[in-house]
């Protein structure tokens, strides 16, 4: 007996979207429609967030329910007008060609492929060893908890400002908190990570209380915030804005105005409540291609730190 199915249509796409009722999400009894209509709903949100970005996959082919597969390589029998981009990994001299978003109808395949996160690069493909994007990753320990994450996020706007670069906030959708920051595409993966360890070092200085830099995470104290500048390593990504989180309450990782961040609370934002927020607010991130910051004076704070004996961050295998 076949499976039953509806037909979504999306711009001039029309996706076929299989065992529409499977419930993915059992807390709230969310199915795999619901996702789908859920990402029709933020569409240029997501689609903005992933755009010309190779893309990995996080899938749930049985639901929250079942396995979660790490997907780096497109799924099979994708239409010829979902497009990729091939990445070389060095450390196994292996290639894969990944989801590369240029449109929402990719989006909606990947779904119906059972896709419930996106995790894109911080690079594009018309160059992927160079990132556009910075990211600050404002990652609570065992025993931090949000409000020590809204205090932090606070002292990054203060020194983002001071630098003259724009961040653009999010909630993880899961504890934490993530500032995106637009930069100029001419530094490689070690450099961009070496200025956000920088900035990072810098964070701590002001917030000794509240923050960490330290790699190793045994060694970290567990009331500690770590400012985790690992995430701008080269295959290392975090959930796109508006991607959903693998979570039972369908929790997404929202877009939020800096004079939201001292009140808001992640749990708030689901597949449920993102959409009429997004129909009233549209993409808070939209801007986010006009704001470009060149992290020379970042590179300039990591020379000091080194000259002044502080070790510089520990090579990650992923950069080599």
């Amino acid at each position: 007996m076949a499976s039953p199915f509806t037909e979504v249509e999306v711009d001039d796409r029309v996706v076929k979207v299989t065992n529409p009722d499977r419930v993915y999400f059992p807390e709230s009894g969310a199915t795999k429609l619901d996702l789908v209509e859920y990402y029709l709903a933020v569409g240029e949100g997501i689609v903005n967030a992933l755009y010309e970005r190779p893309c990995m996959l996080h899938r749930f082919p049985k639901g929250l329910a079942g396995d979660k597969v790490h997907q780096k390589r497109l799924p099979a029998g994708a239409p010829p007008w979902v497009e990729t981009v091939r990445l070389h990994f060095p450390r196994w001299n292996r290639t894969a060609d990944e989801l590369c978003v240029t449109e929402l109808g990719s989006v909606i395949w990947a779904v119906q492929m059972s896709t419930v996160e996106f995790h894109p690069w911080n690079s594009r493909r018309a160059d992927t060893e160079k990132p556009d994007e910075w990211r600050i990753d404002l990652d609570p320990g065992p025993l931090s908890d949000f409000a020590q994450v809204q205090r932090v996020a606070g002292v990054v706007h203060e020194v983002l400002d001071e630098l003259g670069a724009v961040g653009y906030p999010k909630t993880s959708g899961s504890k934490g908190l993530h500032v995106y920051v637009r930069i100029r595409p001419d530094h490689g993966f070690a450099d961009v990570r070496r200025a956000a360890h920088a900035f990072a070092r810098e964070i701590e200085r002001r917030a000794p209380d509240d923050v960490t830099t330290e790699w190793w995470k045994k060694n970290r104290d567990p009331h500690h915030l770590f400012v985790d500048y690992n995430q701008n390593t080269r295959d290392h990504t975090i959930a796109a804005a508006y991607s959903v989180r693998g979570l039972p309450d369908a929790r997404v990782s929202t877009p939020v105005r800096w004079d939201e961040v001292p009140d808001c609370d992640p749990h708030d934002f689901t597949i449920f409540t993102v959409p009429p927020r997004y129909a009233e607010l549209g993409d808070l991130h939209e801007g986010i291609d006009r704001d470009v910051f060149d992290i020379a004076p970042l590179l300039e704070w990591s020379d000091r730190d080194a000259a002044e004996g502080e070790a510089p961050p520990e090579a990650d295998p992923a950069d080599v």
